[in-house]
């Protein structure tokens, strides 16, 4: 019933963008299409002096780039920018850029996602566990650096906003039991819970349903850590993620037989435009200290799920694995947070 009735009447009530954001660069990733798309249109058409659109495909995002200039306002400079998030080494390369030839970043929304129909292994995880958490989390980090010097330099409070998902919800994450039951068996202790996470024959198998929304779970165990460990008044960045709802969108783009004909149906029943679900992502970017490791839905600070908030001990776990994973990648990089 909470579903509906954020998808059916708060939907209703998302504020439309009108906060101006001249001398603002933002950036965006998974912009070429869906919210990050749309997104992006709301900034150029509200003064954003620099918009950097985020990319896997830089002929789409051109595409997406000359569309959008099309409603942006006068003297805003849009640039497309090729980042592969199935790749650690795109992600390393598209921060470094950010580093070194921006000036500033003000809002720099993780918005890439893919929901993946069937097992696959990239960068020596399952897919959408590369896509969705560790890439995700390795480019927060690269890029944090850039967004303290911003907040340095100018003053101001830059935001971070990664886009999360009210799917997260819908898992017990039965990966936890699995972990615990591979420790008492003696097993090793250290990365046991992603172990599980990737695991083929657990994950891929009787938990495959579960993959889309642990791997959005994680996030937000991961940002919640954040914040845990770098509170609001000793920390330069505001660091959050967001819900947009369900929307009509590319996420599912993947998707296969039944799964995509059941998701067609329930997006053509409730879903949200993807205009009204790229407002979440916008406002996520004026939400300011107060949202600092919080999970936002419907334009407002929002309870993540019980599994998230009985578990601190799990979250503990996680970030202990991430930061181990992230420190394999690329040595060093944890101390960004």
């Amino acid at each position: 019933m909470g579903f509906l009735r954020s998808q059916l009447l708060e939907t209703r009530k998302l504020p439309y963008p009108s906060t101006p954001y001249a001398g603002q660069t933002i950036v965006i990733t998974g912009s070429n299409t869906g919210l990050g798309k749309e997104a992006a249109r709301h900034y150029a058409r509200l003064g954003a002096s620099r918009l950097i659109l985020a990319v896997r495909n830089l002929e789409k995002g051109q595409a997406a780039r000359k569309d959008i200039e099309t409603t942006a306002a006068k003297g805003t400079v849009i640039d497309v920018w090729e980042l592969d998030m199935a790749k650690y080494a795109s992600v390393q390369a598209f921060a470094a850029r950010v580093n070194v030839e921006l000036s500033r970043v003000d809002i720099f929304h993780a918005n890439a996602g893919v929901v993946c129909p069937k097992y696959s292994v990239t960068e020596g995880n399952e897919t959408s566990v590369t896509i969705n958490y560790v890439s995700t989390f390795l480019l927060a980090a690269l890029v944090l650096p850039k967004l303290k010097a911003t907040a340095a330099e100018f003053g101001t409070r830059p935001t971070l906003a990664i886009t999360n998902s009210g799917a997260h919800e819908h898992t017990k994450f039965p990966h936890m039991s699995a972990a615990a039951t591979t420790i008492k068996n003696g097993g090793a202790s250290d990365g046991a819970i992603l172990t599980a996470v990737n695991d083929q024959n657990f994950a891929g198998g009787a938990h495959w349903k579960e993959q889309y929304p642990v791997s959005k779970l994680l996030g937000v165990f991961a940002v919640r850590s954040i914040a845990k460990e770098h509170p609001a008044d000793r920390y330069p960045v505001t660091v959050n993620m967001v819900s947009p709802g369900l929307c009509h969108s590319e996420l599912s783009r993947e998707a296969e037989g039944v799964q995509k004909v059941a998701f067609s149906i329930m997006k053509a029943a409730v879903a949200r435009t993807t205009e009204e679900g790229s407002r979440t992502l916008v406002d996520a970017g004026v939400q300011g200290a107060k949202s600092h490791g919080q999970y936002l839905a419907d334009c407002r600070i929002a309870q993540p799920s019980a599994v998230v908030l009985d578990n601190p001990g799990v979250q503990d776990r996680l970030w202990l694995e991430l930061k181990a994973k992230l420190e394999a990648i690329q040595p060093g990089v944890t101390e960004n947070f």
